[in-house]
């Protein structure tokens, strides 16, 4: 029997590929302080090449790539069933500029479809910002509408950690994607992790702030710290500290710092888990500290 985690995962989801896996509506503030209508459209296709130990996305993903036209009709349905948005994320559990999962010849009709909105954010590996890939990214840019901006997965900014999560990126790759970016007037956005694989709690919240810092200074203007789910989850308590700091060591003008909450009650682990949960949502909308949690089940 092989040993290999790919083999001894479950069954993935079964979907529809004409259809988003999820679609939600939300109100995320941007850097002057004003909430943004937003539309968060979680598409269907292809499993990301990169399968990183901690990884759950590939659940909701399909075996084969999609041909063109199916990305659209997904674009479609989602923004029917939502409120006007001036903000679209369309994320796709993997790279939007790699073509097994997007299709190139989906690019136009896709730019059309969001052309009305100020900004688009997608997400992207650091594999597929170099290259022909990057020259795909800049072409999308300048067919949208409004600004763009790309996502990019950093997790940790621990090096050792980083290279055992069998992401295929480094810190330098990660600059290097920044650099590209920033270059290219296409704001940067930044996933952290909090707690990945083979960390203790401590280390998880020490290295989520110092992930923060390193997101910072490579020009990042939003970073969004997201509980590993899985094995060893962290506290609720770790990722109030960790935004805690984000939003104590940086100005929300120049680099927002949110917690994901989507799926959060899966984090409640005593009596003040839901007082804890609406402190976070109120620290996203208002990118400030609000007053302390009092619990006597608090560590």
């Amino acid at each position: 029997m092989t040993s290999d985690p790919i083999f001894r995962r479950g069954a993935k989801a079964v979907l529809d590929p004409s259809r988003p896996y999820a679609t939600l509506f939300e109100e995320e503030v941007d850097g002057t302080g004003a909430l943004l209508p937003t539309a968060a459209v979680f598409l269907t296709n292809r499993e990301c090449p990169f399968r990183c130990v901690m990884c759950d996305l590939w659940v909701n993903t399909l075996d084969e790539p999609l041909g063109p036209g199916f990305i659209p009709r997904q674009i479609a349905a989602a923004l029917a069933s939502l409120p006007p948005v001036r903000q679209v994320k369309l994320y796709n559990a993997g790279s939007f500029f790699d073509p097994q999962a997007i299709p190139p010849a989906d690019d136009d009709e896709i730019a059309r479809m969001v052309g009305a909105c100020d900004r688009v954010i997608v997400e992207s590996h650091p594999a597929f910002l170099s290259g022909v890939h990057a020259e795909r990214c800049v072409r999308f840019r300048d067919r949208i509408g409004g600004a763009l901006e790309v996502a990019v997965g950093l997790e940790t900014a621990h090096e050792g950690v980083l290279a055992r999560l069998n992401k295929h990126m480094t810190l330098e790759s990660f600059r290097r994607a920044a650099d590209f970016l920033a270059g290219h007037d296409i704001a940067l956005r930044v996933f952290i992790l909090l707690r990945p694989p083979f960390m203790s709690e401590d280390e998880g919240v020490e290295w989520a702030c110092r992930s923060i810092d390193v997101a910072a200074d490579c020009g990042a203007t939003a970073c969004s710290v997201i509980p590993t789910r899985g094995g060893e989850q962290p506290r609720l308590r770790s990722l109030e500290q960790a935004i805690e700091y984000g939003l104590t060591a940086h100005d929300a003008s120049r680099v927002r710092v949110f917690a994901d909450v989507w799926g959060v009650s899966r984090f409640y682990d005593c009596a003040c888990s839901p007082a804890r949960a609406a402190r976070l949502r109120e620290m996203n909308r208002t990118q400030r500290i609000p007053a302390p949690i009092t619990c006597s089940c608090a560590a």
